[in-house]
């Protein structure tokens, strides 16, 4: 087997394990969304946003590194480079906007150990 054959297939392999995360995510999400809403647990909304947006920022952080393998390991041309950085770029700014919808910091942003951990605590048991 060619190593760009092989670097295609893993790079087309790592692309679906990205659209699988936030398939997941969102089934995941909505069922666990729907079960607290019969049993009367809150929050609803939050969680349900927090466990989505995690979801959509693992399958984003995936693609991005599908991007990459296909495009610069395999056919590295400067137009191929330059779209992965346009695609790079957008999807850097949208997994940075998810995070402080998400957590409500930028990821460069350090949090605040014992009111993180408590309030996430107290989110999971509720």
């Amino acid at each position: 087997m060619e190593f760009g054959t092989v670097i295609e297939t893993v790079g087309e392999v790592i692309d679906f394990i990205g659209v699988l995360a936030i398939v997941v995510g969102v089934v995941y999400a909505s069922l666990d969304a729907g079960l607290r809403g019969i049993r009367g647990k809150s929050p609803i909304y939050d969680r349900f946003r927090r466990v989505l947006g995690r979801a959509i920022l693992l399958g984003l952080e995936l693609l991005v590194a599908a991007d990459i393998i296909k495009t610069v390991a395999v056919t590295p041309t400067l137009d191929s480079v330059l779209v992965l950085a346009i695609i790079v770029l957008i999807r850097t700014f949208l997994s940075w906007s998810l995070e402080l919808e998400v957590s409500g910091r930028w990821p460069w942003q350090k949090r605040s150990a014992p009111e993180s951990e408590s309030s996430l605590a107290q989110t999971e048991a509720g």
